[in-house]
């Protein structure tokens, strides 16, 4: 088992890494629209937010050896099922392989995030990380 950390995502605002990778699968938190440079939420709606998350999802992804091509599972969280079909258009340019998921609204996300998405990914052939 090994922790993930890159510097091209967000820091962990709590007691946990950005990912873990074990038996050849990626496990990431929840990635939330941190501004992985400032700490700052992305300005603007649901699209601008969603585009923050995947943009910090596929460095993780990549700094673990793997890319949303390999999605297994993803998990997406949002403050309101109101913003479910603009959030679905951002997220259907990222995972195009159509991974299996869930997506559910929740009472509240950390920092007011309007979104909150987590994947689980299969190491990409060829990039096995060193545990």
């Amino acid at each position: 088992m090994k922790a993930i950390y890159t510097p091209d995502a967000p820091e962990a605002v709590g007691p946990y890494s950005q990912a873990i990778v074990s038996g050849g699968m990626v496990y990431t938190s929840g990635q939330i629209p941190l501004d992985p440079a400032t700490g700052a939420m992305a300005e603007g709606g649901i699209e601008e937010q969603a585009v923050r998350i995947m943009e910090n999802l596929g460095a993780v992804l990549r700094a673990a050896g793997s890319d949303f091509r390999h999605a297994v599972k993803v998990n997406c969280y949002l403050s309101d099922m109101s913003l479910f079909a603009d959030f679905n258009a951002v997220y259907a340019r990222y995972f195009t392989t159509k991974p299996a998921r869930s997506c559910v609204a929740v009472k509240e996300l950390p920092k007011g995030a309007l979104a909150e998405v987590e994947v689980v990914a299969e190491l990409a052939a060829g990039r096995v990380v060193k545990l």
